[in-house]
């Protein structure tokens, strides 16, 4: 594997406020990798180091090999896509994406030449010669996008470029986002608070936490085998049930739940005591007998399947998704049901 960025132990303070604790992350050549977690966890912050906006208080940023951490911004072969898209609003669409080119010192055939082709790629052709103000929030966005990839760096950089789209647009532009970065085999760095879009695009994500860096994994490892409580509530919707851990038998936890009954669940590190189990809200159906039982308190329809909120017998809350299918029964309010457990349904949590 081709390291595109690697950093080692990188910190960034405010005064005596830290805002990012010692993160390293190693981040492959033609790999769309995402920085995720919530507001103020520090992903944006770690974005705007490795585009050279923030100073680097400690630590090492290496771009395929080189040091850059003392860089810069303009000496780095990055370019960065914002929030807020930044069009110059005097200018046309071509001229915007071609302008990086000119700062460059290419000529205006030849920059004309590549801003059309970035065009053609984002599918904006026929919109060359209007104005930003003439185009609606996700054509901006998709000019945006071009004019940072018209230099072809070695890395883009995207920092929440889709919240501020309507749901419907935000969904096009995630294909259209992957797309773009396997057609062009650059390396995308992105950074969002939306799980949907992590889960979605990303070759990879790094779940962060208080400038921590809490897991990192594709998106099938992050979301079915979380490695702590705030993975696994952070990610998706998950049920998490205090248990008791009675023994460790090559690898495999003994347990009580919530109501008495047994369970055995795969576990690498949990010792006896009180620990955090995980359970997907898909991964339970309704039986008349289940290692789990439960009161209903409403039922919320969501269109492609069915939310069942109840309560276990203990007062903890429980989360049940149905499908929403002709063959559903859905339970009353107020109904006493079962629940039964998929296998490898439960994901015992570190502490």
């Amino acid at each position: 594997m081709t390291a595109a960025v690697h950093l080692q132990d990188v910190v960034k303070r405010y005064g005596s406020v830290t805002a990012i604790h010692g993160v390293s992350l190693t981040i492959a050549d033609n790999e769309f990798f995402t920085l995720l977690g919530p507001s103020g966890c520090g992903k944006t912050t770690l974005l705007r180091m490795i585009a050279g906006f923030e100073a680097v208080t400690a630590g090492e940023i290496r771009l395929f090999g080189d040091d850059i951490a003392r860089l810069d911004p303009n000496h780095r072969p990055v370019n960065t896509v914002f929030q807020h898209y930044a069009l110059f609003p005097h200018m046309s669409v071509i001229d915007n994406v071609a302008f990086g080119l000119k700062m460059q010192g290419i000529d205006l055939a030849a920059r004309r030449t590549r801003a059309g082709k970035m065009l053609e790629m984002v599918h904006l052709s026929h919109f060359a010669d209007r104005m930003p103000a003439q185009l609606s929030g996700g054509q901006q966005q998709r000019v945006a996008l071009a004019r940072a990839l018209a230099p072809a760096p070695k890395v883009l950089l995207l920092d929440e470029p889709l919240s501020a789209l309507d749901l419907k647009l935000r969904q096009a532009m995630r294909v259209e986002l992957k797309t773009l970065q396997q057609e062009t085999g650059i390396t995308f760095i992105f950074v969002t608070h939306d799980q949907e879009e992590a889960l979605t695009m990303s070759d990879r994500i790094a779940v962060m936490s208080e400038g921590r860096v809490q897991q990192v994994g594709s998106a099938r490892d992050i979301y079915e085998t979380p490695d702590n409580r705030f993975v696994a509530d952070f990610i998706g919707e998950t049920n998490l049930l205090e248990v008791d851990v009675h023994s460790v038998t090559d690898g495999r936890a003994s347990m009580t739940l919530p109501g008495g009954h047994p369970l055995t669940c795969p576990s690498a590190s949990a010792t006896p005591g009180r620990h955090a189990l995980s359970i997907r809200p898909e991964r339970v159906t309704i039986a008349a007998t289940g290692e789990l039982k439960a009161t209903v308190d409403r039922v919320v329809y969501l269109g492609t399947d069915l939310q069942v909120l109840s309560r276990l017998a203990d007062g903890s809350p429980f989360t049940i998704r149905l499908q929403n299918a002709a063959r559903t029964t859905i339970p009353e309010a107020g109904a006493t049901i079962g629940l039964h457990l998929e296998e490898g349904a439960a994901r015992l949590l570190a502490d």
